[in-house]
């Protein structure tokens, strides 16, 4: 299999009739504008011939067949066989597993949080340190994805425990082009542009924000992201950091003043669609539609990458709506900071052929065959943006790429009490009325009695 890739690769002429004759590789080695260089030289040192690869993670359905497509390069280069386990119960899954000696090769974890959980039970192997100097050389505010996989092991001494794969983005704002243009407004630089951009709709009678924070269970998630984005635009990296972990508390100035720049967009009758008395009852998935009412009954909303998938039918990206990145306030010199969540490989059953693999993924190519795919944002400073399935795709991987700053959602690496119980019910009690010290001072209460 891997003789007939190569040759492939060096003399491609046959090679689409042969990738559309079977849909296995669906972009021919040599075409295109994927890295097909390294890929080649991966393939000629590499042969598991006979060798079986176990991975498993939380995609399923259609992101678990494009992930199958991105393993189909990595057999053909190799000539291994891999097996891949999707699961939407993963995160209970991978614990059973590695606590009765019976993992996978490979696990990929939706949250650090739990990753290092393994770690800390001796459960993970640690990464060679070379992998973790390239991943801060190769990636995109490379440094912050080597600290997110760094965890203490079981002996109490810190390691480098996986790599950082497919990115959701959080830090964006998305707003109706036309109705931009019809007002003649420009889009935001900085946040005192976008604050005084709030202002100036207000002035002129427009609505200047949808926001919902309605979820069902998990009403008020929503407002722990802006809280978080707030927080990486007002602080540093650092006393981001010493919040997740407890260091700084809920109740520290630094949080309250995150909190309640929140409360700036969200508590203001003016500012909100609907008024402020929605902002808690109005479902997430609700929450956008403002944009596309004629006339506009809100000019930006506030939320990921995932939000499109909530969007009228028939929506146009680039045309009926946008975005822009969720800017950083001027005055604080503290680069462009992203937030968002992502995977991470780590090895939960040493093998030469999961050795390979976390090798591939170092490659452009294991991350462009997934981008051709659409639904997928990368770190990797070296792939292609070319191979994003689409324009927006493309700007959102430019974000992360113009990153200095990349943190995870602090939410889901916080205690479960806290970032899935107090911080979400807090944040709907503060944008009810309650001062933020006083909301602050009992999520920190709460996660006092954890101790």
């Amino acid at each position: 299999m891997k003789k007939a890739l190569l040759c492939c690769v060096a003399s491609c002429a046959l090679w689409p009739a042969m990738a559309n004759a079977d849909g296995h590789l669906p972009f021919a080695p040599g075409e295109g504008a994927f890295s097909w260089d390294s890929y080649t030289a991966f393939a000629e040192d590499t042969d598991l011939s006979g060798q079986t690869l176990t991975i498993s993670g939380p995609w399923t359905g259609a992101e678990k067949d494009k992930f199958e497509v991105v393993l189909a390069y990595f057999e053909a280069a190799t000539g291994a066989q891999v097996q891949y386990s999707g699961s939407d119960s993963f995160e209970q899954d991978i614990v059973i597993s590695a606590r009765s000696g019976s993992a996978p090769n490979l696990a990929v974890f939706p949250q650090p949080g739990l990753a290092a959980d393994l770690a800390s039970q001796g459960l993970l192997t640690p990464l060679p340190q070379d992998t973790a100097d390239w991943v801060a050389r190769n990636y995109a505010a490379g440094q912050s994805w080597v600290d997110l996989a760094t965890y203490p092991g079981a002996d109490g001494a810190s390691g480098f425990y996986g790599m950082f794969y497919r990115v959701d983005l959080k830090s964006l704002v998305w707003y109706s082009p036309d109705a931009f243009d019809e007002a003649g407004y420009d889009l935001p630089e900085t946040m005192e542009d976008l604050l005084a951009l709030t202002d100036q709709i207000a002035a002129d009678g427009g609505t200047p924000w949808c926001i919902g924070l309605g979820s069902g269970a998990a009403t008020g998630w929503p407002a722990t992201d802006w809280v978080e984005d707030i927080m990486l635009r007002i602080n540093a990296p650092e006393d981001y950091d010493a919040w997740v972990r407890n260091e700084i508390g809920f109740d520290d100035p630094k949080v309250i003043e995150a909190i309640e720049k929140f409360g700036v967009f969200a508590r203001n009758e003016a500012f909100v669609n609907g008024g402020v008395s929605a902002v808690a009852n109005t479902d997430f998935r609700d929450s956008p539609s403002g944009l596309f009412a004629i006339p506009p009954q809100c000019y930006m909303h506030r939320q990921a990458s995932f939000i499109p998938a909530f969007f009228p039918d028939g929506t146009t990206m680039g045309q009926d709506v946008d975005f822009f990145y969720f800017p950083a306030f001027a005055d604080k010199d503290l680069g462009k900071p992203v937030l968002g969540a992502g995977t991470l490989f780590s090895v939960t059953d040493p093998s030469e052929a999961a050795t390979a693999m976390l090798e591939f993924l170092k490659l452009p190519v294991a991350h462009e065959t997934w981008m051709a795919q659409g639904g997928f944002l990368t770190a990797h400073a070296g792939v292609n943006p070319m191979t994003y399935i689409d324009d927006s795709s493309r700007a959102q991987g430019e974000i992360l790429r113009n990153a200095t700053t990349f943190r995870f959602d602090a939410s889901d690496l916080m205690p479960g009490e806290i970032g899935a119980g107090a911080f979400w019910t807090g944040m709907v009690d503060y944008v009810t009325g309650e001062d933020a010290k006083t909301v602050a001072e009992g999520i920190q209460a709460r996660w006092d009695d954890l101790k």
